[in-house]
């Protein structure tokens, strides 16, 4: 996913800015970097921060670096920001989003004169530098900015540094979140809200999709003005978030409260203990406790201080290795004992067969699966959620192959194995009940999991689940 932060400000901007990217390392692991501007001009630091976090890897940058302006990021993939030089003028970019189309852009940048790409990311150009090349086909940024959006098919969120102020846009369809806090000496923005708390700011405004504002310290003008629909991401609260933030009226840790109930009240599974696994299924166990009077309890712990998040990983080997290593038993809730887990998804079934067998090998007696969403079927093409090659990394889609065979892409199959009222989806369940060696096994429905985040379903994207773009 990736998260970004920026400061605008009356006196210098660093600490705010290093602590304000710092917050967002929930959101990735791999690089981080920060950039500013004053009166030397603009300064740049990128590290990566795979095998530690984002502060042991800065500190030193912030001690050094001046400015009262700032951006930064904690990014998946690809180093940033970057620092470009255009007939704008410098500036500063750094970006949250997916290009699906990356390679068709990248060739209409070479017919259209563009002689080569300077920055490299996992084997190919750099996104963000591709998205500073298209917004640098218009006469001003905020054309620029629009185009790109168009253009990218998939989502684009981003932060221009200028010499005069920062340029913020939310993506096109809001699939991602902006937020603009203020206090008595400027501005700052980012992707999570709660990032800037404990900095001294209060939220002024939460961008709309399409949205694109200029910010200086002094204030916040709108220079495109937001759309009227919008597709953010269901996820965020599923599993993105940290507990902390709220997107669009809705705290996270609130939804997954509510989320945990809803499962509960379609449930009659007996169990010992409710029990998320840590850290993301933890809120859903304590809404699903909450509400069933089954009580909550932590059969394992995650030991988290040397080991990153899990998913992060770019290979699967590292990811089991990681999920395995960092979990460790309490015994006495183990064994002997009927559990029931709620983990925020099943995406390939990897991590949570090994889980549930280490749970027996501890001695439980009874492992019921309750996962906070519904069946993934479809890859995301509008976030990095991960960087899966084929529908088929998911185990749902697996399993619909195993049961139909050519016809297992068919989109009217695809639909009857997302309708939780269907038999194909219930053969769908047991045939992956038995393959993850589940006691019981039942996912959260798409209607109450909508339910959960309570705004109006239309502006919810939920392709992942029911492919309806």
């Amino acid at each position: 996913m990736g998260g970004i932060f920026g400061v605008v400000s009356k006196e210098s901007c660093v600490f705010d800015l290093f602590f304000g990217i710092d917050y967002h390392s929930h959101l990735g692991t791999r690089r981080g970097g920060m950039a500013t501007y004053g009166e030397n001009g603009f300064d740049r630091a990128i590290h990566n921060i795979e095998n530690s976090p984002f502060r042991t890897k800065f500190t030193n940058d912030m001690k050094s670096m001046d400015g009262y302006m700032g951006i930064g990021c904690i990014s998946d993939f690809e180093p940033q920001p970057l620092l470009m030089h255009s007939h704008f003028g410098n500036y500063a970019i750094t970006t949250v989003g997916k290009i699906n189309n990356q390679e068709e852009l990248i060739r209409e940048a070479f017919e259209n004169g563009k002689t080569h790409f300077q920055e490299m990311s996992v084997g190919g150009v750099n996104p963000t530098e591709l998205v500073a090349a298209l917004i640098n086909e218009k006469k001003s940024i905020s054309d620029g900015i629009r185009y790109a959006q168009e253009k990218i098919d998939g989502s684009m969120t981003l932060m221009i540094m200028t010499e005069n102020g920062i340029f913020a846009a939310r993506d096109l369809l809001g699939r991602t979140p902006l937020f603009i806090g203020e206090n008595e000496n400027g501005h700052c923005i980012s992707f999570e809200d709660f990032a800037y708390a404990n900095l001294g700011y209060k939220t002024c405004k939460e961008l709309g999709p399409g949205e694109v504002v200029f910010v200086t310290a002094d204030k916040v003008r709108t220079v495109v003005c937001p759309g009227d629909k919008m597709k953010i991401c269901s996820f965020l609260w599923i599993y993105y978030g940290y507990p902390n933030a709220s997107y669009e009226g809705v705290n996270v840790e609130v939804m997954r409260y509510k989320c945990g109930e809803l499962l509960a009240k379609r449930d009659d599974v007996k169990a010992d203990c409710v029990a998320g696994v840590p850290d993301s299924g933890t809120a859903h166990a304590v809404g699903y406790a909450n509400e069933s009077g089954i009580p909550f309890a932590r059969p394992f712990i995650k030991y988290t201080p040397t080991w990153p998040r899990s998913f992060m990983p770019p290979t699967q080997t590292k990811r089991d290795l990681i999920a395995r290593m960092k979990l460790i038993p309490v015994d006495p809730l183990i064994r002997d004992k009927s559990l029931l887990l709620i983990d925020e998804s099943i995406v390939r079934g990897t991590q949570l067969r090994e889980t549930t067998e280490y749970l027996y090998e501890h001695g439980a007696k009874e492992v019921h699966v309750r996962p906070a969403c519904p069946p993934l079927l479809f890859g995301c093409k509008y976030l990095n959620f991960s960087r899966s090659k084929s529908d088929l990394d998911l185990i749902a889609r697996r399993t619909i192959l195993k049961r139909e065979g050519d016809k297992a892409d068919d989109p009217e199959v695809l639909a009857r194995y997302a309708d939780p009222d269907t038999p194909e989806y219930e053969a769908m369940l047991e045939d992956m009940r038995k393959e993850q060696n589940f006691t019981s096994l039942r996912y959260h429905r798409l209607d109450d999991m909508i339910e959960s985040i309570g705004i109006d379903p239309d502006c919810l994207c939920t392709y992942c689940w029911d492919g309806r773009e």
